[in-house]
């Protein structure tokens, strides 16, 4: 019986998420098809319906595989400190590269890119500093920025009409209230373990 007790106890054990999990290759995948989409947007110069159509693909598939990747690292139990921290950083890195090539390409005025990119690097560089103290994971106010930034952005890329001016104006203002409203969020939860450290200087 204590045999069959200790077995049962070896087999509740819990087993280390693999690092190359599905969930992860997703992210990669995301940081992999941000060149792609770059090279995609500036064809033919950047202003052709048919390659800002395919630049749009682009962009939305790699925006999509944010949603699943996260879904499938909650649904299997695949969450690892590798995809909290490199998870952020692929959105970031998907939404400046389409935000600094619509600036350069005349399409976004540079203060938005430059509202953004200065929250999203900050809160990048925030994440190593604070990360002895723990990864900190994107929240869920975070995860609806990246999805209010990717629609505004996908807005912009596609060849809409002028008449959808105003509604891309107002769905990229919202997005930048949202980067700047987590921004904030996210520095108050980057102080709060770093106060508890300073505080509890023997549990480190």
């Amino acid at each position: 019986m204590a045999g069959a007790e200790r077995v049962h106890g070896a087999a509740d054990v819990e087993r280390p998420v693999p690092l190359l999990n599905i969930a992860n290759i997703l992210t990669i995948l995301r940081i992999v098809l941000v060149p792609v989409f770059l090279v995609v947007l500036f064809v033919d110069g950047g202003h052709a319906t048919g390659w800002r159509i395919a630049a749009t693909v682009v962009f939305a598939i790699a925006a999509v595989t944010d949603r699943i990747d996260g879904q499938l690292a909650r649904k299997y139990g695949l969450v690892t400190d590798f995809g909290k921290l490199a998870d952020p950083i692929a959105d970031k890195a998907l939404i400046g590269a389409a935000l600094f090539g619509l600036s350069v390409l005349g399409d976004l005025s540079w203060w938005v890119t430059g509202i953004i990119a200065a929250r999203e690097l900050g809160i990048t560089l925030l994440r190593f500093v604070v990360l002895r103290h723990g990864v900190i994971p994107a929240s869920r106010g975070g995860k609806l920025k990246t999805l209010v930034q990717s629609f505004a952005i996908g807005m912009y890329l596609l060849p809409l009409p002028d008449s959808w001016s105003t509604a891309s104006a107002i769905m990229m203002g919202a997005a930048v209230l949202l980067t700047v409203a987590t921004g904030i969020d996210y520095l108050v939860q980057a102080i709060r373990p770093r106060a508890r450290a300073h505080a509890n200087p023997l549990s480190s």
